[in-house]
């Protein structure tokens, strides 16, 4: 085959270079990196929106602080919708079933099914506080992943602190039935 004097070159295609930036749209400058260790700092530490950021011993006190009130504020939501969700139920049914007793005997074991009604007043407030404690629980998750040392402890903390003071009203099912000890 012969080429005659046509030499058109195709322009060759390449994948589109895909270039990572770190600086935020439209703003003209690179952001700093998260830390992805656990650090002690309190100059430029983000706190769940882009335009809060503690930048001084003070401002890391009342972070703590806020944070601390918060994890501690997840906790006693729980126990409440718990303590709520007990009062709020209205159809209760009792099932029996025998069980095998002492020396061949038969006993009858009682359980107790309780429930509430999708479409009423109770049932709408434990959603919208269910949705409220998802939120709280996603930004103390967050918070937690700045890695920053004083603000995982504050929600440490307050997640302590608030089970401390809130768990001792959670029920707590015994089973007299029960006989391994």
């Amino acid at each position: 085959m012969a080429h005659h004097g046509n030499n058109s070159v195709l322009p060759t295609t390449h994948p589109p270079q895909h270039h990572h930036s770190t600086a935020a749209p439209g703003s003209g400058h690179d952001m700093m990196m998260m830390a992805m260790t656990f650090h002690f700092s309190y100059e430029n530490v983000p706190l769940l929106f882009s335009g809060l950021k503690i930048n001084s011993p003070g401002e890391m006190a009342g972070a703590f602080v806020a944070v601390f009130f918060l994890a501690m504020f997840y906790e006693g939501l729980k126990i409440a919708r718990e303590c709520m969700l007990r009062k709020s139920q209205v159809s209760i049914r009792y099932n029996s079933m025998p069980v095998p007793g002492p020396n061949g005997t038969i006993l009858m074991e009682t359980h107790k099914t309780v429930g509430q009604q999708m479409l009423s007043f109770p049932h709408l407030l434990q959603t919208v506080l269910h949705v409220i404690q998802v939120v709280v629980s996603y930004f103390l998750m967050l918070i937690f992943m700045t890695y920053n040392g004083y603000l995982c402890i504050a929600v440490a903390a307050g997640a302590g602190t608030g089970y401390f003071f809130f768990s001792w009203k959670k029920a707590v099912v015994v089973d007299i039935t029960e006989h391994c000890h």
